[in-house]
């Protein structure tokens, strides 16, 4: 069973990487769990509270921002969508499984493994006669049919779940026409095939003679395998029921959105940080030029300032 397509596998690993890495960096300065460990720790914690959220499961610390809050509800959206899908499409391929495959052949219906109002038999025709007698014990209680065309389309439709016909046609119609019809079983009720001629026609022993080599030869063998058993259908026609990314796109898109949402709130929410941070970063070059002239200029003065006092002990002699 396959609910999920391997692809959309593969994204919702990605998706909860992408969670985990933004959920860390909302709460890592304002989440006391994730205070004193590690950044692979903090990523971690954050990828393990995502995975809870996702799966309905919940985890072991609560958010305390705005924007986690925020993306935390989108979490909680995408979880949802996602585990009431995988439920659905897995209790769908369950009831599938179970209906498909229900009879195995004639004997299945004489015991009345499907109910005798689905099943389809053409009236009046061989068919009709061996159902009463050998099946209902003489009561019409079968879906009536009137053509073979009216047979498929009613089988193709769902009116009926199963139906009787000669072998070759059938074998032929499932292999070439029908490709979502099947053969259930073995053949049963075999009889002889003759071809009508006038009487005391006079080729009739030259046909007799000519099928008779036919058959011997094992030419009839090969017209059979040719016209009856040639296979234009597929050995088997398989419907995948998975849910790829094409299916829930949308949900991936909006939850892109609403984490995009998030960080824009975060950097709202931390802007005088960033102001704060980008002043800096402007004005990094010009610290290290009033540094220089403020060790430039001490320097001169000190070389001036021994000669003062020289000028000032001159001064002094002179009194």
């Amino acid at each position: 069973m396959k609910p999920f397509a391997r692809n959309l596998w593969w994204l919702a690993l990605g998706t909860l990487i992408y969670a985990g890495v933004i959920m860390w960096l909302l709460e890592r300065n304002d989440n006391e769990v994730l205070e004193n460990r590690s950044i692979c720790s903090q990523i971690v914690m954050s990828i393990w509270y995502c995975f809870g959220n996702i799966v309905g499961y919940g985890a072991d610390f609560n958010t305390r921002t705005s924007p986690g809050r925020l993306f935390t509800a989108s979490l909680y959206i995408l979880g949802l969508i996602l585990v009431a899908s995988y439920t659905a499409n897995l209790a769908s391929q369950l009831t599938i499984a179970k209906s498909t495959g229900i009879i195995s052949g004639i004997d299945d219906i004489k015991n009345g493994k499907i109910p005798f109002n689905r099943i389809g038999v053409i009236v009046q025709t061989a068919v009709e006669d061996y159902y009463l007698r050998e099946i209902s014990n003489g009561a019409p209680n079968y879906y009536r049919l009137y053509t073979d065309t009216e047979m498929y389309n009613s089988k193709s439709e769902g009116l009926i779940d199963a139906s009787f016909m000669d072998s070759g046609t059938a074998e032929y119609v499932t292999n070439n026409i029908y490709c979502n019809l099947t053969l259930v079983g073995n053949d049963f009720n075999q009889d002889i095939f003759g071809i009508v001629i006038s009487q005391e026609w006079i080729y009739a022993q030259d046909l007799d003679v000519t099928i008779l080599s036919l058959r011997e030869s094992g030419e009839l063998d090969r017209l059979r395998e040719k016209w009856f058993q040639r296979k234009i259908c597929p050995d088997s026609v398989v419907q995948s029921d998975e849910i790829g990314v094409e299916a829930i796109c949308g949900l991936f898109l909006v939850f892109g959105i609403a984490s995009i949402l998030s960080l824009l709130l975060f950097v709202w929410k931390k802007r005088h940080n960033v102001k704060s941070y980008f002043y800096k970063l402007m004005h990094k070059q010009e610290f290290p030029v009033e540094t220089r002239a403020a060790e430039i200029r001490p320097s001169n003065e000190s070389f001036e300032r021994p000669q003062a006092p020289q000028h000032t002990s001159i001064d002094l002699c002179f009194f």
